[in-house]
């Protein structure tokens, strides 16, 4: 019988240490942010991710490996080890996170002043500041447990593209700050802590881009369609649909905002009215399964809007 009590107590022990040094979010985490958690969205509802810890997400293979010859890539390497362009999709066991790039704010979700962020680090429009998930990298509203810069060959098209000779801030050309975003799983809301892979998507109509305490989305700019918010990034569903759907939102908003990015996407051949871009990507099998980065973050994954917000 004692016997029996001393396993019962181990296993409940062993239940609330798990519980507390992986699901439950530190009171201090040494970052920017009070608590390891971020919001996301799956299958139209708000969840929670708790985050290991600071500086344990995984970048590989290397940005050397995956761009081979490649004088600009390494001279990134020196930089950062994460990138968005490429991947090995079998680097390691994960589930697909879409990252939410709200890419019509332009160079603002970057998270620097200069670029027109708040001082904070959110991107803004027209002096109005825009509350993602996550601000930019290295900035005080940036997540936890994410890389401060990023490699992308897009950054590097937008650089040139803008007549830029060397990168922003005196970094190496197609690094810039890890930019604003939000995020998208297609799980149930209570998900294990397991490596998260990274598909990246440029969001360029703003009326479909999710309220982070909300959920909900607005429409802020006129559009053609009959529903100018009905492909809301809340599920992989509707980022299937925007994936096919062009609206003249787009088109009116990035050329008021005269916006590099887009302005770049439709110098390489993008429709001008695509809802989203995902980079490397053309058919929607690819977009629900192909991973373009090489970065990995552990969390997991509990129902309901995050503590933190809406700080």
């Amino acid at each position: 019988m004692i016997g029996a009590i001393a396993i019962v107590i181990v296993v409940v022990l062993a239940g609330v240490l798990t519980y507390y040094y992986v699901y439950h979010p530190s009171s201090s985490s040494g970052g920017s942010s009070p608590v390891l958690e971020a919001g996301g969205f799956t299958m139209g509802q708000l969840v929670t991710f708790v985050y290991n810890g600071t500086n344990t997400f995984v970048c590989t293979p290397s940005i050397q490996s995956l761009y081979p010859a490649n004088a600009t890539a390494a001279a990134a390497a020196a930089k950062t080890g994460c990138e968005v362009g490429a991947a090995n999709q079998s680097a390691v066991p994960q589930v697909p996170e879409w990252i939410l790039v709200p890419a019509f704010l332009g160079l603002s979700i970057f998270g620097v002043s200069a670029l027109g962020a708040d001082s904070t680090g959110y991107p803004t429009t027209n002096g109005t500041t825009v509350l993602t998930e996550c601000g930019g990298g290295g900035s005080a509203a940036g997540c936890e447990d994410h890389p401060t810069y990023l490699y992308s060959p897009f950054f590097t098209q937008v650089e040139d593209h803008q007549g830029l000779s060397m990168g922003y801030g005196g970094l190496p050309l197609g690094v810039l700050p890890t930019p604003a975003h939000d995020h998208l799983i297609n799980t149930p809301t209570t998900y294990p802590n397991v490596y998260w892979g990274t598909i990246t998507v440029l969001v360029l109509d703003p009326n479909i881009l999710p309220d982070r305490s909300t959920g909900q989305c607005t429409a802020v700019v006129h559009s053609n369609l009959t529903n100018p918010t009905g492909n809301c990034l809340t599920s992989l569903t509707a980022l299937n649909q925007a994936f096919t759907t062009c609206s003249s939102s787009v088109v009116a908003y990035n050329t008021v905002l005269n916006n590099p990015i887009w302005k770049t996407l439709i110098s390489l051949g993008v429709s001008p009215c695509a809802q989203v871009v995902v980079p490397g990507d053309i058919t929607i099998p690819q977009v629900d399964n192909n991973l373009n980065g090489n970065l990995y973050i552990p969390f997991a994954v509990q129902p309901g809007l995050p503590s933190s917000f809406p700080g």
